[in-house]
């Protein structure tokens, strides 16, 4: 929904939410650390609902530096790093070279099936696979597959699990990760990672399977199929020859 509001509503929904848990515990008695940990942690839940790094930033930053500013937090020096903690915890550094949590629309895919048919049981693979979106319309897709996810964010990683219990997610490297066993690998990331993304398709995938990206191309490569998705953005298919 806050990805629909126009900014910065969403961060002041959010920001406004996360002082209301904070004064709300500190009301009824609870510690400063745990509703300034609490608190924090709603803001940077809220960050992954907007659409750019530096927003998301804004959002997940918002309350703790506000608190700080304000001086009404009575903690201890060391509580301050609670709220670094969770941030890194949410958005690793190394993540941040990729796309942190760009999620997939649902019926992005939805005609990927017909261009890229696979086996029944086939392995594919959503590399960065963030809170789960991209899993969830590849399933629409592709109902009878066998549907991995790799996120290197551990709290991302286990809110995907629990959102696709039908999938195998893991927490991981997805440039160290092997791709070898999979049919299909798809990625949403930045135009940046499109050529090592589709290097390493090459040098991993067995022929005849697909590296496929939402929006973003490989540049100086010919695609094998191009398909638009709902919203005007396009699906690119490239298969391993």
């Amino acid at each position: 929904m806050a990805g629909r509001l126009i900014w910065p509503l969403p961060a002041l929904l959010v920001w406004a939410l996360a002082w209301g848990v904070f004064i709300l515990l500190l009301s009824v008695g609870g510690s400063g650390v745990l509703a300034l940990l609490l608190a924090s942690v709603l803001g940077m839940a809220g960050s992954l609902l907007v659409s750019t790094n530096m927003r998301r930033l804004i959002v997940a930053l918002g309350f703790p530096l506000s608190l700080a500013a304000s001086g009404l937090a009575q903690v201890p020096a060391w509580a301050w790093l609670l709220p670094l903690a969770v941030l890194l915890a949410l958005y690793p550094l190394n993540a941040w070279r990729d796309a942190p949590v760009f999620p997939t629309p649902a019926d992005a895919l939805r005609a990927l099936a017909q261009h890229a048919p696979l086996t029944p049981g086939a392995r594919v693979l959503d590399a960065g696979c963030g809170l789960g979106d991209g899993l969830l319309a590849l399933r629409r897709s592709y109902p009878n597959v066998e549907l991995h996810g790799l996120e290197w964010s551990w709290p991302l990683r286990a809110a995907c699990g629990i959102r696709c219990p039908w999938a195998r997610v893991r927490q991981g490297d997805i440039w160290r990760a092997d791709w070898s066993p999979y049919a299909m690998v798809y990625v949403f990331q930045r135009p940046e990672s499109m050529r090592r993304a589709h290097d390493k398709a090459l040098a991993e995938l067995a022929i005849g399977s697909w590296l496929v990206s939402l929006e973003f191309e490989v540049a100086g490569v010919a695609p094998t199929r191009r398909l638009q998705a709902p919203d005007g953005r396009f699906v690119w298919l490239y298969r391993i020859p």
